[in-house]
């Protein structure tokens, strides 16, 4: 299962990356909120494979800024 989650964070780690260099470019920031909402499942993902590895209180931690960009996300979508 470990190589799904490294290949599964390449993927949205480029995601969130392609999204935030197309809003610096443009200067059309209307996509943040899905940007953010992609980092968290990024912090998601790197908070499982911390569990994994018996890092605990890093995976806490990963998995806690999870849930607030999850809220932050949810609120820009809620707010466009």
């Amino acid at each position: 299962m470990g190589i799904w989650l490294k290949i599964l964070r390449y993927v949205l780690s480029i995601s969130t990356f392609a999204l935030a260099v197309y809003g610096v470019i443009t200067s059309n920031f209307e996509f943040n909120h899905i940007m953010i909402f992609l980092l968290g499942l990024t912090m998601l993902v790197m908070g499982i494979e911390e569990f994994q590895k018996e890092r605990k209180s890093i995976g806490i931690l990963l998995v806690g800024v999870f849930i607030f960009s999850l809220f932050v996300s949810i609120k820009g979508f809620l707010l466009s």
